[in-house]
Formats: structure tokens, C-alpha cells, sequence
């Protein structure tokens, strides 16, 4: 249930990270995505997964995708998963599709990343969109208008190569989180949704 002080979000900064194992993570991670969601009445949001399948760091993306259409996710219109993700060779189709699809879309972008060595396993959300594929040298077009990214291995030398021998248990493990601080954001929305919402709006109880 959303207390009074779930409905009014506090602004974070232009970006906000918080590492895996901390205890609060997942509180912290939902609090941080909330702030930056869109505060206009009823908006269209499409979350991206992007990442690959067939790569274990670069499948970030599409574990969360499929964890939120698991929970089923209110709000939130989901694009990318293990059965269908959102890759380099689709990424130009998907953003048309959901132009298609939603009215105005406002993009919250999902990747995985490469960072210092002291930086993996920090989960960080941030203010406009993320470059996908810039790790692996790909000329991809931004996305988003905040952006969530996992760091799950180092960069600096054979990227593609890292990325492929990434431990699945980190990547299972900030999957897991991150798609539950998705998925209660997205309830707080929708109930702030319900609380914000004129009484006429409101739907009557129905008689059985």
C-alpha cells in the first residue's frame, strides 16, 4: 500500500547508482526510478530491454524484460525478453513499433554495461538516454528518456569477449533486483494514478 509520501516524489539528481549487494538496494533502485518518472495524468511508458540472448553479460536486458512480463507488470508497456529481444539488428524496428503503439511515448532504456573494475555490480539510473552498443564499438541511436543500466564486468580490452564470459549468477542477480524495483515503481505510478485521479474518474464498485 503507497503511504502519503509515495505519492509526491522526491527528485534525484541527473543520475543515481546503488551497488547490488547493499540491503536496501531494491527500496533504493525503486525510489530513484520513481523520481524520474513522468508526472502528467495517464502517460505512455515503454520500458526497453535491450541486450542479447546469446551473449550471458550482454542478456541483462532481456531477463528483466521477461521477469516484468512474468509479474506482469502494471503501467509499464514491456519491449525486449528472452523470447524476442531488442538487439542491433532490431532496434530501429522496435522504435518505430513503438511509436506505433503508444501515444508519446515516454522510454525508460534498459542495457548492460562495462565500467572499472571497482564500478560492477553497481546499478545506476540516469537522466536522458543511453548509447547502446557503445561498449562493443556499434553506431546505434540513443534511447530513452532516463536510462537504467547494470554493470556487470570491466572494460577496457576485448569487449565482446568480457561480456560473453560474464558470471551468470551477477547477471541473474541485478536482473532480479532491478526488475523489482521496476515493478514497484510502476505500482507506486499506478497508484498515485488512482489517488490523483478526480472522483468522477474513479470507477464505482460494481453490484454482484
Amino acid at each position: 500500500m503507497m503511504v502519503l509520501g509515495q505519492v509526491f516524489q522526491e527528485k534525484y539528481q541527473p543520475s543515481y547508482r546503488v551497488h547490488l549487494d547493499e540491503p536496501l538496494a531494491v527500496q533504493q533502485l525503486s525510489k530513484a526510478i520513481f523520481s524520474f518518472l513522468p508526472t502528467s495524468p495517464n502517460p505512455s511508458i515503454a520500458v526497453v530491454c535491450i541486450g542479447s540472448d546469446r551473449s550471458t553479460g550482454d542478456s541483462l536486458g532481456p531477463l528483466i524484460g521477461s521477469k516484468l512480463l512474468e509479474k506482469r507488470c502494471p503501467i509499464f508497456s514491456i519491449y525486449g525478453s528472452l523470447n524476442s529481444p531488442v538487439h542491433a539488428k532490431n532496434l530501429h524496428e522496435t522504435i518505430d513499433t513503438i511509436n506505433q503503439d503508444l501515444n508519446q511515448p515516454w522510454i525508460i532504456a534498459i542495457d548492460a554495461c562495462l565500467g572499472r573494475t571497482e564500478s560492477v555490480g553497481f546499478m545506476t539510473v540516469s537522466n536522458g538516454p543511453v548509447f547502446p552498443g557503445v561498449a562493443v564499438r556499434k553506431n546505434l541511436p540513443p534511447i530513452g528518456n532516463i536510462h537504467l543500466t547494470g554493470i556487470v564486468n570491466v572494460s577496457g580490452y576485448m569487449e565482446m569477449l568480457v561480456l560473453q564470459n560474464t558470471r551468470l549468477s551477477l547477471v541473474m542477480n541485478m536482473a532480479d533486483s532491478m526488475s523489482r524495483a521496476l515493478w514497484r515503481s510502476a505500482c507506486w505510478l499506478e497508484n498515485r494514478q488512482n489517488v490523483l485521479r478526480s472522483p468522477s474518474e474513479k470507477k464505482l464498485p460494481q453490484n454482484n
